[in-house]
């Protein structure tokens, strides 16, 4: 199986926030951008796999500016680090004043999809190699996410382990 680089499975889609994708604050509604974020995630991850993939896990996402009615929303996504069945693509959310060409970073996203294959089980998908230095902190970033992911779940799953017993699926205590 052939590496791919992070460019050639890379999208980049803009979006017009329209007054049904506000608040009342005249501002985009979180959801609406989470989908957008997915949707343009999942066209990198197939792309980049060549085969169905789907979303494992939303890892980050930081909203750092609000986005408004009227504004632009360009959405950059690509593949940061992949595994043997699964990969990391990251989406950069900027924002664009149509009137003043103003552009600011809004939201980072990193999210996990999982390669399928026809019967819905995972399946081996080619490496990235990344090839600017850009692309190279990139990936570096996202070894250490993944190792910290699996620190944190493994440190999880122990603590609900060692915390079993009649209370632990989450039913209310019984008095004696």
């Amino acid at each position: 199986m052939s590496a791919k680089t992070p460019r050639s499975s890379s999208v980049e889609t803009r979006h017009l926030v329209m007054p049904d994708h506000a608040n009342h604050y005249g501002t985009l509604f979180g959801g609406t951008l989470m989908g957008w974020i997915d949707m343009v995630a999942v066209m990198v991850a197939q792309r980049h796999c060549g085969r169905e993939a789907v979303t494992a896990s939303v890892d980050r996402l930081n909203f750092l500016s609000p986005i408004s009615v009227g504004d632009h929303v360009l959405l950059r996504a690509s593949v940061n680090y992949t595994g043997r069945t699964s990969m990391e693509i990251g989406v950069q959310v900027s924002r664009e004043n149509p009137y003043t060409g103003e552009v600011v970073r809004a939201t980072t996203a990193y999210l996990t999809f999982v390669a399928l294959d026809e019967n819905k089980k995972p399946v081996p998908i080619p490496p990235v190699e990344p090839e600017t230095e850009i692309e190279k902190r990139r990936f570096r970033n996202a070894i250490l996410r993944v190792e910290a992911n699996r620190n944190l779940v493994k440190k999880m799953r122990e603590e609900m382990q060692s915390s079993s017993g009649p209370d632990a699926a989450g039913s209310p205590p019984q008095d004696k």
